[in-house]
């Protein structure tokens, strides 16, 4: 009798944890913050109890992976609108070779060493440092990587990052900075395109021919 109840426990709490991980969203399966990582392992945990303790109701083990769902739902929901609560659960990407240079003040913040770094770039089939322009640490510790792009060599123009100068209809200053321009000059691109409402451009960014990529709010 006792073995059929793991039994039936088991099949319910696969289900639910099915349930519950898609409600969460693919996000969760494809890249989790530390946050997500987190939530992971709580719900694990409880799942597990629910097998094992066979004297407690199932819906008293039920009722705290439901809630950490709906905290998990309500913090992405919540830090979809806002940018500084989003860095502050997901962290930010750390930018560890910045064209072509080593920032090792940056890898030593993160505690990440050179074995890590060459043991990422190999798994990304890049034999040598010289050929990264940037490698951008990501909040889930994945290693982005940006090759050097040759037809920059001929033209000698710099190269920059792809990062979303507009985002949600707010500009992003931090990032402006990052590409050595100002509020002023993104304003007079986006006025010369005929967009002259920031807050209608859903995402903004810089392209490989240094022109900007806008897309606009659906309406």
């Amino acid at each position: 009798m006792e073995l059929y109840i793991i039994v039936i426990r088991t099949l319910v709490i696969y289900v639910v944890i099915l349930v519950v991980f898609r409600l969460m969203g693919k996000r969760e399966i494809g890249q989790l913050s530390i946050v997500d990582f987190v939530i992971s392992l709580m719900i694990a945990e409880l799942a597990v109890m629910t097998i094992e303790n066979i004297r407690v109701p199932v819906t008293h083990q039920l009722v705290p992976m439901f809630l950490l769902m709906m905290i998990q739902i309500s913090l992405a929901y919540v830090s979809l609108k806002s940018r500084g609560l989003r860095k502050l659960i997901d962290g930010k990407p750390s930018v560890i070779i910045r064209q072509g240079k080593i920032d090792e003040k940056e890898m030593s913040r993160q505690r990440y060493n050179f074995d890590d770094l060459m043991l990422q770039l190999r798994q990304k089939d890049i034999q040598y440092m010289s050929d990264v322009e940037f490698a951008i640490l990501e909040p889930s510790g994945e290693l982005s990587v940006i090759r050097k792009d040759p037809d920059q060599l001929i033209t000698g123009k710099p190269s920059f990052l792809p990062l979303p100068l507009i985002l949600d209809g707010e500009i992003q200053a931090d990032h402006l900075e990052e590409i050595k321009q100002d509020e002023k000059w993104l304003r007079q691109e986006l006025r010369e395109l005929g967009y002259y409402n920031v807050k209608e451009i859903s995402f903004c960014s810089l392209n490989k021919d240094h022109s900007l990529y806008v897309d606009l709010k659906d309406k």
